[in-house]
């Protein structure tokens, strides 16, 4: 009785795993959601482009604009990035292996995960980049008014230049 109530324990725990599709579906979807955003964002600023084209007056303010936006929309991309990277990472970790990814010589392994250490390192790689964009945008819209400020600036590159070094460092 003992080794029978164990497998079906065992059994109910091995099967548990399954409750990760959620996770896998919310973080696709949410990666199909950003991606929409972002493009739309992109459409919007074309269109702003094509309907300022003619203002002399308004040229400088809009290359800011645009460059904030395009930033902005590089940052969306690269979140939807982490949580695409999350969400196969999670279904090829907990469900089953995806065949095909395994086989698309056209995706470089960038998706084959086979441990949840490599999919955190993948999701880190991300992650420093969208923090890296997202310094970037806020670098660029950022009035400064002292030397003080400037040379914070001349800091947080530094530190982002020493950050991907030592990300890259075993490399």
């Amino acid at each position: 009785m003992k080794k029978k109530l164990e497998k079906i324990i065992e059994w109910i725990l091995w099967k548990s795993r399954l409750f990760v599709i959620f996770a896998v579906l919310a973080s696709v979807f949410s990666s199909l959601v950003l991606i929409i955003l972002a493009t739309y964002d992109i459409f919007l600023m074309i269109f702003d482009i094509a309907s300022a084209l003619g203002q002399k007056t308004v040229i400088y303010e809009l290359q800011k604009t645009v460059i904030a936006r395009i930033i902005g929309a590089v940052d969306l991309y690269l979140i939807a990035t982490v949580l695409l990277i999350f969400g196969i990472g999670l279904y090829e970790l907990f469900i089953s292996k995806i065949v095909h990814i395994e086989e698309d010589k056209k995706s470089a392994g960038i998706l084959v995960v086979h441990s949840l250490d490599q999919l955190k390192e993948k999701l880190a790689k991300v992650i420093i980049m969208v923090l890296i964009v997202s310094f970037f945008k806020n670098a660029i819209e950022m009035k400064y008014e002292d030397i003080l400020q400037i040379l914070y600036l001349g800091l947080g590159i530094f530190l982002i230049s020493l950050s991907l070094y030592l990300t890259h460092k075993k490399h």
